[in-house]
């Protein structure tokens, strides 16, 4: 064995003792609705579109928790929020399906009180998606005036999910490459009054009792909202 050798094995043998340290570097960018749907949404689009190997996790509050509440494009109609104190008017924008018009990056939508195995299973397909994958949760916040309290957050993840309010889909784009639909639906059809999971919230009860006229208009419209979005997603997951 000339030195050369001898120089190449003790580096396998030192590379084989360190093994362990040698693991793919996972990389994930986490922030709030405000920031992804709203004010940040450009740097969001830009990183997305760049086909890099990031991921990115939303918390959606719906609302611009960490500056006192304030409405933002992740607000749905008929909510209460600073500058909407007379409920949104227009729908919430669907930051997942732009995401999806790419093509080429991973967009989930998560409820982990509703389903911890789907949360857990879009995780794991974002990471190991070679590209930019971007998870979007559900996250309930104390300026939704939950009425069953902060502790049922979980809980009211789930009733979030079984009335259509928040739909759990999965969009990957390997799929396209095996010939399958890159479009999974893992919402079931809603089975539990619309109304009844927005009115345990105060930012939607609030409105019914300080503008009663336009709180139903604005009711209507935010569960026409969300069944819209739910048939789109079935179409989707069919086709």
């Amino acid at each position: 064995m000339n030195t050369n050798d001898e120089i190449v094995t003790k580096l396998c043998d030192r590379i084989m003792k360190y093994r362990d340290y040698l693991v793919k570097k996972s990389i994930w960018a986490i922030g709030g609705d405000g920031w992804a749907y709203d004010i940040g949404y450009g740097g969001l689009d830009h990183v997305l579109a760049s086909g890099e190997d990031i991921n990115v996790l939303v918390f959606d509050t719906e609302v611009y928790s960490n500056t006192g509440g304030q409405a933002s494009k992740a607000t749905p109609a008929a909510a209460i929020a600073k500058f909407a104190a007379s409920g949104k008017k227009i729908k919430k924008k669907d930051l997942g399906k732009m995401a999806m018009a790419y093509g080429y990056v991973y967009v989930a939508q998560v409820g982990m009180g509703a389903d911890k195995n789907q949360f857990m299973k879009a995780v794991t397909e974002a990471e190991a998606f070679h590209g930019p994958s971007l998870v979007i949760a559900y996250a309930p916040c104390i300026n939704h005036g939950i009425k069953k309290g902060m502790g049922k957050s979980q809980e009211n993840i789930k009733d979030a999910v079984e009335c259509g309010y928040w739909n759990l889909y999965r969009y990957n784009p390997d799929l396209k490459k095996q010939g399958r639909n890159p479009f999974i639906l893992d919402s079931k059809e809603p089975n539990k009054p619309f109304v009844d999971f927005i009115m345990g919230q105060n930012r939607y009860s609030s409105l019914a009792k300080e503008f009663p006229q336009t709180s139903e208009k604005l009711f209507k419209a935010t569960e026409a909202d969300a069944r819209e979005r739910y048939e789109e997603y079935k179409k989707m997951a069919t086709e």
